[in-house]
């Protein structure tokens, strides 16, 4: 299953970019990562079957355990591409929630739209890794 991040902003080389270049590292070549303007820029081609999550804080909020089960459902169902929207710093517009199979929050807390994509890409990783049975998760 491929992972596919649509960001709205440009990251450059913030200190977080190394972050998020260690975990992709990690997922080998099964994480994309496509930067759009603050606003309008056309989405990419999306791959069928698949399935679009938006983060917002408004979203569902799942434990990593969760969300490492729904992955897995999506995958042993057949998606073939599990798409991620982050907005920019106002967030996402009316028809990209619209647009959205599901609404994932990291709380009720307003994160940095940077930050966001920090903790997304250590959470696909985190997924995967439950997933595999790697013991980089436990369960507190």
């Amino acid at each position: 299953m491929q992972f596919h991040i649509v960001a709205r902003g440009k990251m450059g080389r913030k200190p977080e970019q190394e972050i998020i270049d260690r975990y992709a590292k990690r997922l080998g070549g099964a994480l994309t990562i496509t930067e759009l303007p603050d606003s309008g820029g056309r989405m990419p081609e999306r791959n069928q079957p698949d399935r679009t999550i938006a983060l917002d804080e408004k979203g569902e909020i799942l434990s990593s355990m969760q969300m490492a089960e729904r992955i897995r459902d999506w995958r042993d169902s057949g998606m073939r591409e599990l798409r991620f929207l982050i907005g920019s710093a106002d967030g996402l517009n009316e028809q990209e929630r619209a647009s959205a199979d599901m609404l994932w929050s990291f709380g009720r807390a307003t994160w940095p739209h940077m930050l966001v994509r920090v903790m997304l890409t250590e959470q696909l990783w985190r997924a995967s890794a439950i997933l595999s049975g790697h013991p980089y998760h436990r369960e507190g």
